[in-house]
């Protein structure tokens, strides 16, 4: 803590939504403007307090972000979450703007929610099981698939598919050639991937073995042997995390967009799901 109030405490204030009850509102009312699934996900009063004392060690969810950037237009999450400057309240990130303005730079973003430099960064930010909670789908193509077979605890997944959720894992084939070409890429000795990729199906495998038959039924894995360009996490019909897959780097250094489809003519929604769509039909079903 700074011991100087957040520039969001200073803006509710002047906007007279500095208490929880009349922020509230005013809260579920911008992101039902948004996306009538966020509604009902304003702040606890606990978590309201701390967003306005800055008694945080990240920013909050991305859900969360967005709806307050909804409230105070034109001030950017990470400004409305730093202490209040001594020189008095800060401009707004990008300016003030009006109706066309917005309409113009929203067009622009093609559905990008946010982007971060890194999957790790992403991480930080964004809990990969909460994209999961409410979805009644969850596909995914890459490598390894590390974002699901890593991070998201076999609970967690175990429910979610138990509560009726689709869950589809698209791997790269660790027989194949495609697998040994991303290895020479990243100048990894052979079988480096390969192993971590094994390793990865087996848990996935083991966990699906072990849900009674109408869950087990709703999980699918997968193998494909092609050049790998993205690595695409579909929760739902309307989220998307993307990945490409660079020379040299590894997975968890490539940039990460989150892409959340808003039905506006022009985002790249549609275009990963097709990605998506074209190799589960190539891919060989385990």
């Amino acid at each position: 803590m700074t011991g100087q109030p957040t520039l969001l405490a200073v803006l509710l204030e002047d906007k007279g939504l500095h208490r929880y009850g009349t922020f509230r509102a005013a809260y579920e009312k911008a992101a039902r403007s948004l996306d009538r699934h966020l509604d009902g996900s304003a702040p606890s009063r606990a978590q309201f307090h701390r967003w306005l004392t800055g008694d945080l060690r990240r920013l909050p969810y991305t859900d969360h972000c967005r709806v307050l950037e909804q409230m105070l237009t034109g001030y950017s999450a990470g400004q409305l979450f730093q202490p209040t400057p001594d020189g008095g309240t800060p401009a707004p990130a990008h300016g003030a703007p009006d109706s066309g303005q917005e309409l113009t730079r929203a067009a622009g973003m093609a559905d990008v929610a946010a982007v971060y430099a890194s999957r790790s960064d992403f991480a930080a930010n964004v809990e990969p099981r909460v994209l999961f909670d409410g979805a009644s789908r969850i596909r995914a193509a890459g490598l390894s698939l590390n974002l699901i077979c890593q991070q998201v605890p076999d609970q967690h997944l175990r429910r979610i598919l138990a509560e009726g959720a689709q869950l589809t894992c698209l791997f790269l084939d660790p027989d194949g050639e495609a697998i040994k070409a991303r290895e020479q890429e990243e100048e990894y000795a052979p079988g480096i991937l390969a192993n971590l990729t094994s390793l990865n199906i087996q848990i996935m495998t083991r966990l699906r073995d072990h849900l009674p038959a109408p869950a087990r039924e709703r999980m699918q894995l997968a193998v494909y042997d092609e050049t790998v360009r993205f690595n695409v996490l579909l929760a739902g019909d309307d989220v998307c995390v993307v990945q490409p897959y660079l020379p040299q780097s590894r997975g968890i250094d490539s940039p990460t967009l989150l892409i959340r489809r808003t039905g506006t003519p022009g985002g790249l929604y549609p275009i990963f799901e097709q990605v998506y769509d074209a190799i589960a039909e190539r891919s060989r079903y385990l």
